[in-house]
């Protein structure tokens, strides 16, 4: 099993790609005018599809890139890199902005798009995901570790959108830029930590 360090990383890590309070409003204003029931069922089939994703590139997503020829340490760059891009949007509020743009139209079932990808199983948790089943050490153990953290997540993230209009009307606007703005900066700290890692498993440091 990895060791309790990594797994609290792992956690951080999912918690602030997938950013459960920042879907709040996001769900909200997607589900707007829907009824209690139709909303839970928007949020449980979005969270289901968003898992699967998730799973899968968690699983086989190492052996994708093996087969296209990208080594891990490339790819723990690139995802640090993408990570760190996220970091300034949530720091800036250009990904709060983005995802409000994001407005489902009459009809439209916003449970698959947007909400279950890219809002949860966005490039950045399928790059978290896939990164942190590569650090989780040789055997099952650690991969089904990060992916049991990973459903654990999605379950959290479940929870923040059935509960989504209370905690709207008490986080209220600034609360949520305050939330979003602090998981910005701890995001950014672990994206540079992906880079480093990166580098090191290229050889060019020690």
């Amino acid at each position: 099993m990895p060791e309790t360090a990594f797994l609290i990383t792992a956690f951080a890590t999912l918690f602030v790609v997938i950013d459960p309070p920042g879907l709040v409003p996001l769900f909200i204003a997607l589900t707007r005018g829907m009824g209690p029931e139709k909303r839970q069922a928007m949020a449980q089939r979005a969270c289901i599809i968003a898992a699967a994703l998730l799973l899968l590139f968690g699983l086989a997503g190492e052996a994708i890139l093996t087969f296209i020829g990208i080594s891990m340490p490339a790819f723990r760059i690139a995802g640090g890199i993408l990570l760190f891009l996220t970091a300034l949007d949530m720091l800036f509020e250009r990904r709060t902005q983005r995802r409000e743009g994001q407005h489902a139209e009459p009809d439209h079932d916003p449970s698959v798009f947007p909400l279950a990808t890219p809002l949860i199983a966005g490039p950045g948790a399928i790059a978290s995901v896939i990164l942190l089943v590569g650090q989780s050490g040789p055997g099952w153990g650690g991969t089904i570790a990060v992916l049991g953290l990973m459903l654990g997540m999605i379950a959290v993230t479940y929870a923040f959108l059935l509960a989504s209009p209370p905690l709207e009307r008490m986080l209220g606007r600034t609360g949520t830029i305050v939330i979003t703005r602090l998981l910005g900066m701890l995001l950014a700290a672990l994206s540079v930590q992906f880079v480093i890692d990166g580098v090191r498993g290229t050889g060019l440091i020690g």
